[in-house]
């Protein structure tokens, strides 16, 4: 059977495959469409085979919140560059994955995952990079209300806040994307984290020739500020650095409940490429 351009057309838009692949398919299957799209399929699976070993350690973070503004969602989804996660088609596959967790209240990434496999791997084949789904965060507000914000595309923040007014919510998550803190405040602080800090700090007190009892009454300052470092409502507040985000609150009659902040690729070892290799390896892949 002759291979036409408008099969070879139809194919490409069915699978956003190759040209090349897509007549190669239709000419094994014999213009069969879909036996080809199965043909297709079965090597995308085999491409994404061979690049699950691969470090994925850029992407996107996504946020999906009810229209409530009681749930949300969020998600990252990670590619092997940058330049893929800039891709339209691994947009809008991560904004499909976070509308996904959001409307079926999954639990768990592995359950997300199963339910976005058949497009995960089929954006594999399409752009040629591993793909995961790596973390699902799923947040509640209960009487509170939801709150967000996304620096880019690599930092997501949501918070969960009862009472203020305005935008406090939002600027509250603003400073959280900046400023990292660890939790809400010092009852959230791991007891060992602080034993460890204080040990730490009185050591270092005791090398000046202090006692230990001198050395611990010395510590309490350096305690406040480490905790004021680490805790939300200890730090400064970004946009207004005279106050406390604490002291903020307290002034817009809002307190905290919970806060989520994901960034791309914490924790996640990453090979370290210049942008001149990640170009040649992009060219590579094209021409393979």
């Amino acid at each position: 059977m002759a291979i036409t351009a408008g099969m070879v057309k139809e194919l490409r838009e069915r699978t956003g495959a190759g040209m090349m692949e897509c007549k190669k398919a239709l000419t094994e299957t014999n213009g069969e469409m879909e036996a080809a799209i199965d043909l297709m399929r079965k090597s995308g699976a085999a491409k994404a085979d061979k690049k699950a070993g691969r470090i994925a350690a850029e992407g996107r973070v996504v946020i999906t919140v009810s229209d409530d503004g009681k749930r949300a969602a969020v998600v990252e989804v990670n590619s092997e560059t940058d330049f893929a996660a800039k891709d339209s088609n691994f947009a809008d596959f991560a904004n499909e994955v976070g509308a996904l967790a959001l409307a079926n209240a999954v639990a768990d990434v592995e359950t997300l995952s199963a339910m976005v496999e058949a497009s995960r791997t089929a954006l594999i084949a399409k752009i040629g990079e591993n793909i995961q789904v790596r973390r699902l965060v799923t947040v509640d507000a209960g009487e509170g209300q939801i709150s967000s914000y996304q620096h880019g595309a690599k930092i997501g923040v949501v918070v969960c806040m009862s009472g203020g007014e305005g935008e406090v919510g939002k600027h509250v998550a603003m400073h959280i994307a900046a400023s990292r803190p660890v939790c809400i405040d010092e009852s959230g602080v791991p007891s060992e984290v602080v034993d460890r800090e204080r040990e730490i700090q009185i050591d270092i007190a005791m090398q000046s020739g202090k006692p230990r009892e001198i050395a611990e009454k010395m510590v309490v300052g350096r305690m406040k500020k480490f905790l004021g470092e680490i805790t939300l409502v200890g730090q400064p507040f970004v946009m207004n650095p005279d106050q406390t985000v604490g002291d903020l609150l307290a002034s817009k009659g809002a307190s905290i409940s919970q806060f989520i902040r994901l960034e791309v690729g914490e924790g996640i070892e990453k090979k370290q490429e210049n942008f001149a290799d990640e170009v040649a390896a992009q060219a590579a892949a094209a021409a393979g």
